[in-house]
This record gives C-alpha cells, sequence and structure tokens, in this order.
C-alpha cells in the first residue's frame, strides 16, 4: 500500500527569496536558487563584523547561484571581495558548490568538520580524480561537451544493492560548470581549517561551539552560541522536512548514528532560535529533533507492515511501498537501504545476494 499524495508545499521547497533578512543582530539570511529534489533553496547565513563577512553554505556552483549571490550581497552594501570566512557545514555541493568561485575572488578561509571529505554527495571518501580514467589536466578551464560527457559517464555507479546510481542531468552538469570553473564545480575544497565536536570559533563577533552531528552525512557540523541561544542547524534540524538518511556512507548504520545525533537536541533545548540550511527560522529545536526521530520509528514500523505483506524483496520494491511515485528513485532507494541495513544489524531482518541484487526478508 503506497501512502497517498499529499498537497501539502513544504518551507524547504519554496524558491529561493530575493529578501535578505536579518534574523538575529548581525546575521543575514542571503536564499539561494537550487533545484534539487524537494529543494528551492538554500539559506546562506552572513555573519557580520569588522572585517567583513563570514559565510554559512555559499550555495551551488555556477552562474545563478553566483548571480543571486551577488546581488544578495550588494544589498548588504558589500561584496564578495569582503568575504573573509566561509563555513561549510557539510559535504552536498550545494553547500560547498559556492566556494571555489569565493576563493577566486575574496581568499577567503574555508572552515568546516575535521571529516569533511566527499564526492558529489556520496560519502566515500574519494578524490575526483579517481573517477576519470584520465584526469582532465587543466582544473580550471571550461569542460568540452566531450569532456563532461565522459566525467558524466563515470559517475556512474553501482549500489551496495544492486542496481546503478545515475549522476545529475548533463543540462545540470553544464550549467554548474560554466566559466572558469569546469571541472573544479564537483571537487570538493580543501578546508583550510577544521574543528572538531565542541570546539570554540569565534565568527561574526559570536563565539560559536561546533556541535558535530553525523547522519545526514558523516562530516555533518553545527554551530550553537550559547549566549543568545542561536543554532546553525544545516540539514541536520529542518522545519518541515526530514532530512535524506542515504544508505550509501562511510558510517556503518546511518540512521542509528543519525537518531543518536537527533537524540543530542536534548542538550539544546534553551535554543530561542534555529537557522536551518533549508526553510525558515524557528524556536524549539528538541521538541522538532523529536518529530524527526518519530518519523523515522513510524517509516521503520511501515517497512515491517511491507515485510508481512511482501514477504523476501528488493530495495526497489520496498521502496515503492514506502514513497510516492514521484520519488521513486536512486534517493528514495538509498533511504529505503538505510533503513532496512539497520533492522539487518539489529537482527530484525535477513539479507540475501542473488545475482548482484540484494533482497531482504523482515522479520
Amino acid at each position: 500500500m503506497k501512502p497517498p499524495d499529499s498537497p501539502i508545499k513544504r518551507q524547504e521547497q519554496e524558491p529561493a527569496s530575493e529578501e535578505v533578512v536579518e534574523v538575529a543582530t548581525g546575521i543575514y539570511r542571503l536564499q539561494l536558487p537550487i533545484s534539487m529534489p524537494g529543494l528551492g533553496h538554500v539559506n546562506c547565513y552572513a555573519l557580520e563584523d569588522q572585517k567583513g563577512f563570514s559565510l554559512i553554505d555559499p550555495g551551488l556552483p555556477g552562474p545563478a547561484s553566483w548571480s543571486a549571490l551577488i546581488h544578495r550581497l550588494d544589498q548588504l552594501e558589500t561584496s564578495v571581495k569582503h568575504v573573509h570566512t566561509i563555513v561549510v557545514t557539510h559535504s552536498h555541493p550545494d553547500h560547498f558548490g559556492g566556494v571555489h568561485q569565493l576563493r577566486d575572488i575574496s581568499n577567503s578561509v574555508l572552515i568546516t568538520h575535521a571529516d569533511f571529505r566527499s564526492i558529489f554527495g556520496n560519502d566515500e571518501p574519494t578524490d575526483v580524480a579517481d573517477l576519470t580514467e584520465e584526469p582532465l589536466e587543466d582544473a580550471d578551464s571550461s569542460l568540452t561537451e566531450a569532456d563532461l560527457s565522459a566525467f558524466r559517464n563515470s559517475m556512474r555507479r553501482a549500489t551496495p544493492w544492486g542496481s546503478l546510481r545515475e549522476p545529475p542531468s548533463i543540462e545540470v552538469m553544464r550549467s554548474w560548470s560554466q566559466g572558469s570553473l569546469g571541472i573544479r564545480a564537483f571537487q570538493v575544497p580543501l578546508p583550510d581549517r577544521t574543528l572538531k565536536d565542541t570546539q570554540e570559533i569565534t565568527i561574526g563577533n559570536r563565539t560559536w561551539l561546533a556541535i558535530h552531528t553525523p547522519g545526514h552525512t558523516h562530516d555533518h557540523l553545527c554551530l550553537y552560541e550559547p549566549i543568545d541561544k542561536i543554532f546553525l542547524s544545516g540539514d541536520h534540524v529542518l522545519p518541515t522536512i526530514t532530512p535524506h538518511i542515504g544508505g550509501v556512507s562511510i558510517l556503518e548504520d546511518p540512521l542509528a548514528t543519525f537518531i543518536d545525533s537527533l537524540d543530542r537536541m536534548e542538550e539544546f533545548v534553551d535554543v530561542s532560535l534555529v537557522l536551518p540550511a533549508h526553510g525558515h527560522p524557528f524556536a524549539d529545536l528538541a521538541n522538532r529533533a523529536a518529530d524527526i526521530r518519530r518519523h523515522h520509528r513510524e517509516r521503520l514500523e511501515s517497512i515491517h507492515k511491507a515485510g508481512a505483506e511482501l514477504g523476501r524483496a528488493t530495495v526497489e520494491t520496498y521502496m515503492k511501498y514506502l514513497f510516492r511515485e514521484r520519488s521513486w528513485g536512486y534517493m528514495a532507494a538509498s533511504e529505503t537501504y538505510a533503513h532496512l541495513e539497520h533492522l539487518r544489524l539489529q537482527g530484525k531482518a535477513e539479507r540475501t545476494e542473488e545475482s548482484g541484487s540484494s533482497t531482504y526478508l523482515v522479520d
């Protein structure tokens, strides 16, 4: 039985607003456009100090996001040249994609969690050069159509459950790599400074605590400012959707790790303002984290019910039981796989390999 279609439009799906909003003293929200499954914008936060600005999550690579960022900074009567620090919450392209362009102009310092590394949203610690048989000699130049097509083909990878992961469309890859970016559009930048859990960092005239919250990715970083009780949550806790928990990860059990990170939000019951990477600011961090935990408990219960009906079945079969048809694809399959593997590791599901494909029997 498939879940019914829902007419509700989530905050995170809203297109990027051109309005720059001061969400707290010296902290401005700059929404940048993205077009990704379930998302219409990413919140880039600009934190002002005497030297200029620090940016949190500067959006996708390519001219659309870059043009929007320049326009938003212009509203603050500043420019890219006055950006001295960049913080990236995690290794997904809608968060790190603008770093190369910023560094080209501003020589800004990049700060991430100590585990930051990835390639195009894949949590495997793989360098971009490993994806091509013959890496392009000039990484700063534009890609030809033949180069781009060959690079895209090299990004196809087998999934752990036996299907094939499709890369982004050639149109998306072309738009990201326009101008001088070339292959750098798909390279995860090297940080200048990294943070570990509970380390302090001063940005925007505030002292923040680094909070490592793995699950959505292995390297996810949140920031907490204890004086005004502000929490930059990245993709860890979002206001109206549940963050994607993919099964392709260097984490043994991404779902269990994510739940542990959600449990930790109970330490921050005094937070007065949550600034997420998508959607609008909100206040009750601990209760929203509890809502997301409940969602995953319900999904696990749905898998148990599906198992009683389906018997031994593939990841894709379980996916079609859990998700609406419009969501079917790699991300839904990956999240289904994460839940099935969580049950297997708990001894509540049995996995069998047959002809390169995984099937699961859920107790």
